[in-house]
């Protein structure tokens, strides 16, 4: 029996299996081909009939499996000739994960397509650390920031977004963590509390915390790597183990 081909666009979370919704659930059960990102849990394929075919198209730093354009061509290919597809992306699918572009790219061969929203990293996993991404009397707004650009280098938004008092969430930005602190650094904001987390929400998630003058040794110290999300803020301060340091720089400030 040949299926009507429509394809699902589920945004699976931070990466803690449970955090994906319940509607990206259901998406799953019924599916006939899961595509799936290297930031999705490989735990949520359990979720998708032991029929259905799951292939890895995933994309990280220094992994490039599959180009754009190729995933875009395997989801159109899988829909026509099996049924359902379910695109599988970590985080939420609109933010920083090209989700429009295979919507649209969906739409193109007229192909019914749906997106089903998941929790973003960029606020799941430092709520997971109690840090707020907003707080009153300490921000009023946060930025979501690419660390690194298409071409490499690091994302102007950064220059502006180090000029706010808004919390700054930096995706993407490990491997630049050195250069995205001077950019700080050249606005005076060298004791601004900063929190880098890696693989948040999972069984391997790794925090550093510290403030712009310091975070780069605490990394390198604790070995943090991506994927890892980087946090600039006084939301930061709230943090438990932020508590100590404060301390030690009234101290300073008294001696």
């Amino acid at each position: 029996m040949i299926k009507e081909p429509r394809i699902t666009l589920v945004g699976a979370g931070p990466g803690d299996t449970d955090l994906i919704t319940l509607k990206g659930v259901k998406a799953l059960q019924t599916a006939d081909v899961v595509l799936y990102d290297a930031l999705v849990n490989d735990e949520m394929l359990e979720f998708a009939p032991a029929h259905a075919i799951k292939v890895y198209v995933g994309k990280r730093s220094g992994d490039h499996s599959y180009s754009q354009d190729a995933v875009n061509k395997l989801m159109i290919d899988y829909a026509i000739n099996y049924g359902h597809v379910v695109r599988l992306k970590g985080g939420d699918p609109f933010v920083f994960g090209r989700g429009f572009e295979e919507l649209d790219f969906a739409a193109s061969y007229s192909i019914q397509a749906q997106v089903i929203p998941g929790i973003s990293s960029s606020i799941g996993v430092p709520g997971m650390q109690h840090i707020p991404v907003t707080h009153r009397g300490l921000s009023e707004s946060f930025w979501v920031v690419t660390g690194t650009t298409a071409s490499g280098k690091v994302s102007n938004d950064i220059y502006e977004a180090a000029r706010t008092k808004a919390t700054v969430i930096v995706l993407m930005g490990i491997h630049k963590l050195e250069e995205i602190t001077a950019i700080f650094k050249r606005e005076g904001k060298n004791r601004l509390p900063v929190a880098v987390i890696q693989s948040g929400t999972t069984k391997d998630e790794k925090v550093a915390i510290g403030i712009v003058d310091t975070i780069v040794e605490i990394v390198e110290e604790k070995k943090i790597t991506s994927p890892a999300m980087i946090v600039f803020g006084d939301v930061v301060s709230l943090h438990p183990a932020y508590q100590p340091i404060k301390e030690f720089y009234d101290i300073i400030a008294e001696g």
